[in-house]
């Protein structure tokens, strides 16, 4: 086989392989969801819900997070149904508290009493992103430590991710985290060497 051969072979094997990561990222969420419904991206005035632990299924309020710590992760839930939208990964959200003194003035603008959220999904490739920085306040993806800045739009800071994690603007209702409009920025992530995957 000659070099030029081996190479586009590698290249098809990548593409291929790539392909199968994103399906696999959905599939399996997708085909636990009961409700059609719960494939529905978040929009105004959802409640967010918490998505693993003791809490899950549970509303967020308002006062429940402290300032600087881990975030948590949410899932949007239609307040009259009851319905969490846990059907794709891409409704995953990260919900932190802040200090409002910190915040980029777009920051400030989708916050609620400190509070920021943004897509859970690292924009490199797909990964969760569950690990917290406690010295500089950021969000790190696990799997190639990219770092994002939730006191500035998410912005990239580190790592190789090629773009900042989509923001979901909050709201206060009765007391609850609510969403105040659809995710803003690009939701999703890149599959190197392919197509985003996403929105």
């Amino acid at each position: 086989m000659s070099r030029q051969d081996k190479s586009r072979t590698d290249t098809n094997r990548r593409k291929m392989l790539g392909c199968m990561c994103a399906l696999g990222v959905g599939l399996p969420v997708i085909a636990e969801a009961q409700d059609p419904a719960a494939m529905e991206a978040p929009k105004e005035n959802d409640f967010l819900a918490y998505a693993y632990g003791d809490k899950a299924g549970q509303p967020v309020a308002v006062d429940d997070l402290a300032v600087a710590e881990k975030q948590v992760f949410a899932f949007a839930m239609d307040p009259a149904s009851g319905l969490v939208k846990n059907g794709t990964r891409m409704n995953q959200v990260l919900l932190v508290r802040l200090d409002p003194a910190t915040l980029s003035a777009d920051t400030i603008a989708r916050s609620v009493n400190g509070l920021v959220a943004y897509s859970g999904v690292c924009s490199h490739t797909g990964c969760d992103v569950t690990d917290w920085n406690s010295e500089f306040n950021r969000f790190q993806c696990p799997c190639h430590e990219s770092q994002f800045d939730p006191s500035d739009s998410a912005r990239v800071v580190g790592g190789p991710a090629p773009w900042q994690l989509a923001a979901l603007p909050l709201k206060e209702v009765d007391g609850k985290v609510a969403v105040a409009a659809a995710f803003e920025g690009r939701l999703g992530f890149m599959q190197p060497g392919l197509s985003p995957f996403g929105i």
